[in-house]
Protein backbone atom coordinates (compact mmCIF):
# COMPACT_ATOMS: atom_id res chain seq x y z
CA UNK A 1 0.00 0.00 0.00
CA UNK A 2 1.32 3.30 -0.78
CA UNK A 3 1.67 5.85 1.78
CA UNK A 4 0.32 9.26 1.25
CA UNK A 5 1.87 12.46 2.14
CA UNK A 6 -0.15 15.56 2.91
CA UNK A 7 0.78 19.27 3.10
CA UNK A 8 2.36 20.94 6.36
CA UNK A 9 -1.51 22.51 6.53
CA UNK A 10 -3.15 19.55 5.60
CA UNK A 11 -0.97 17.43 8.33
CA UNK A 12 -1.39 20.29 11.14
CA UNK A 13 -5.09 20.68 10.57
CA UNK A 14 -5.40 17.10 11.41
CA UNK A 15 -4.46 17.59 14.62
CA UNK A 16 -5.65 20.63 15.12
CA UNK A 17 -2.21 22.82 15.13
CA UNK A 18 -1.02 26.25 13.90
CA UNK A 19 1.76 24.66 11.15
CA UNK A 20 4.29 27.29 13.25
CA UNK A 21 4.39 24.27 15.87
CA UNK A 22 5.50 21.41 13.32
CA UNK A 23 7.54 23.71 11.71
CA UNK A 24 9.33 23.92 15.62
CA UNK A 25 9.11 20.13 16.22
CA UNK A 26 11.31 19.88 12.99
CA UNK A 27 13.45 22.45 14.15
CA UNK A 28 14.25 20.24 16.99
CA UNK A 29 14.49 17.18 15.46
CA UNK A 30 11.17 15.70 16.22
CA UNK A 31 9.95 15.51 12.54
CA UNK A 32 11.94 15.22 9.58
CA UNK A 33 9.27 15.08 6.85
CA UNK A 34 10.50 14.81 2.92
CA UNK A 35 10.84 17.82 0.84
CA UNK A 36 9.08 17.94 -2.65
CA UNK A 37 10.71 19.61 -5.82
CA UNK A 38 9.37 22.98 -4.54
CA UNK A 39 11.12 22.53 -0.91
CA UNK A 40 7.10 22.37 0.39
CA UNK A 41 7.37 19.54 3.53
CA UNK A 42 5.56 16.86 2.38
CA UNK A 43 4.46 14.27 6.26
CA UNK A 44 3.82 10.61 4.98
CA UNK A 45 1.74 8.44 7.22
CA UNK A 46 4.54 7.68 9.65
CA UNK A 47 4.62 11.36 10.08
CA UNK A 48 1.65 11.71 11.00
CA UNK A 49 1.74 8.55 13.42
CA UNK A 50 5.23 10.74 14.81
CA UNK A 51 2.71 14.28 15.10
CA UNK A 52 0.29 12.46 16.94
CA UNK A 53 2.93 10.37 19.26
CA UNK A 54 4.02 13.75 20.24
CA UNK A 55 0.25 15.82 20.62
CA UNK A 56 -0.50 12.59 23.20
CA UNK A 57 2.66 12.95 24.62
CA UNK A 58 2.60 16.61 25.34
CA UNK A 59 -1.49 16.01 26.60
CA UNK A 60 0.46 13.63 29.22
CA UNK A 61 2.40 16.26 30.42
CA UNK A 62 5.93 15.12 28.83
CA UNK A 63 8.72 17.84 27.59
CA UNK A 64 9.23 18.18 24.17
CA UNK A 65 12.76 16.82 24.98
CA UNK A 66 11.38 13.35 27.08
CA UNK A 67 9.18 13.09 24.12
CA UNK A 68 12.34 13.34 21.91
CA UNK A 69 13.70 10.15 23.81
CA UNK A 70 10.95 8.34 23.60
CA UNK A 71 11.15 8.35 19.96
CA UNK A 72 14.59 7.65 19.75
CA UNK A 73 15.25 4.42 19.53
CA UNK A 74 18.97 4.48 20.08
CA UNK A 75 18.68 6.33 23.58
CA UNK A 76 19.86 4.51 26.06
CA UNK A 77 18.01 6.79 28.65
CA UNK A 78 14.42 6.17 27.03
CA UNK A 79 13.24 3.85 30.20
CA UNK A 80 14.51 5.84 32.70
CA UNK A 81 12.87 9.03 31.12
CA UNK A 82 9.56 6.65 30.56
CA UNK A 83 9.90 5.50 34.31
CA UNK A 84 10.73 9.70 36.04
CA UNK A 85 7.47 9.88 33.66
CA UNK A 86 5.14 7.36 35.12
CA UNK A 87 6.21 8.54 38.48
CA UNK A 88 5.15 12.08 37.80
CA UNK A 89 2.15 11.16 36.54
CA UNK A 90 1.28 8.92 39.13
CA UNK A 91 1.92 12.15 41.67
CA UNK A 92 -0.29 14.13 39.39
CA UNK A 93 -3.02 11.92 39.75
CA UNK A 94 -2.73 11.95 43.42
CA UNK A 95 -3.17 15.35 43.29
CA UNK A 96 -6.38 15.21 41.02
CA UNK A 97 -7.90 13.04 43.57
CA UNK A 98 -7.04 14.97 46.36
CA UNK A 99 -8.34 17.50 44.27
CA UNK A 100 -11.65 15.76 43.34
CA UNK A 101 -12.31 15.05 47.19
CA UNK A 102 -11.83 18.71 47.85
CA UNK A 103 -14.00 19.44 45.13
CA UNK A 104 -17.04 16.82 46.12
CA UNK A 105 -16.72 17.84 49.73
CA UNK A 106 -16.87 21.03 49.23
CA UNK A 107 -20.21 20.24 47.31
CA UNK A 108 -22.22 18.63 49.49
CA UNK A 109 -20.85 21.00 52.77
CA UNK A 110 -23.83 23.07 54.13
CA UNK A 111 -20.98 26.07 54.33
CA UNK A 112 -21.57 27.99 51.20
CA UNK A 113 -18.21 29.02 50.80
CA UNK A 114 -15.46 26.73 51.57
CA UNK A 115 -13.00 28.63 53.91
CA UNK A 116 -15.94 28.34 56.48
CA UNK A 117 -16.88 25.16 56.10
CA UNK A 118 -15.13 23.69 59.56
CA UNK A 119 -13.76 20.39 59.02
CA UNK A 120 -11.85 21.75 55.73
CA UNK A 121 -10.96 24.85 57.39
CA UNK A 122 -9.62 22.36 60.49
CA UNK A 123 -7.18 21.07 58.15
CA UNK A 124 -6.26 23.92 56.74
CA UNK A 125 -5.19 25.77 59.88
CA UNK A 126 -2.94 22.74 60.81
CA UNK A 127 -1.57 24.05 56.71
CA UNK A 128 -1.03 27.36 57.66
CA UNK A 129 0.69 27.15 61.24
CA UNK A 130 2.54 25.18 59.63
CA UNK A 131 1.80 21.69 61.71
CA UNK A 132 0.22 20.00 58.43
CA UNK A 133 1.21 19.81 54.69
CA UNK A 134 -0.56 21.05 51.77
CA UNK A 135 -0.24 17.54 49.97
CA UNK A 136 -2.34 15.94 53.11
CA UNK A 137 -4.97 18.50 53.52
CA UNK A 138 -7.70 17.10 52.08
CA UNK A 139 -11.09 16.05 53.77
CA UNK A 140 -10.90 12.09 53.93
CA UNK A 141 -13.06 10.21 51.45
CA UNK A 142 -15.14 8.96 54.35
CA UNK A 143 -15.67 12.99 56.14
CA UNK A 144 -19.29 14.27 56.42
CA UNK A 145 -20.21 17.14 53.97
CA UNK A 146 -22.42 18.14 56.26
CA UNK A 147 -21.00 21.61 57.84
CA UNK A 148 -18.51 19.82 59.87
CA UNK A 149 -20.69 17.18 61.82
CA UNK A 150 -18.91 14.32 62.41
CA UNK A 151 -18.63 11.24 60.62
CA UNK A 152 -19.33 7.65 62.32
CA UNK A 153 -15.63 7.28 61.55
CA UNK A 154 -15.56 10.93 63.60
CA UNK A 155 -17.15 9.73 66.64
CA UNK A 156 -16.07 6.43 66.89
CA UNK A 157 -12.51 7.75 66.96
CA UNK A 158 -13.77 10.39 69.39
CA UNK A 159 -15.45 7.18 71.56
CA UNK A 160 -11.59 5.77 71.77
CA UNK A 161 -10.18 8.99 72.97
CA UNK A 162 -12.42 9.38 75.90
CA UNK A 163 -11.90 5.93 77.07
CA UNK A 164 -8.13 6.36 76.86
CA UNK A 165 -8.73 9.76 78.65
CA UNK A 166 -10.67 8.54 81.36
Amino acid sequence: MKSSEVSIGDAAARFDLPTHVLRHWEGVGLLRPDRDGGDRRRYSDDDLVRIGVIVRSKAAGMSLEQIGVLLDEQAPERHRVLEDHLADLDRRMADMERSRRMTEHALRCRSHDITTCPRFRAIMDEVVAGTGRWRDAEPPADASPLDGAPSSTDRAAQGRDAASAG
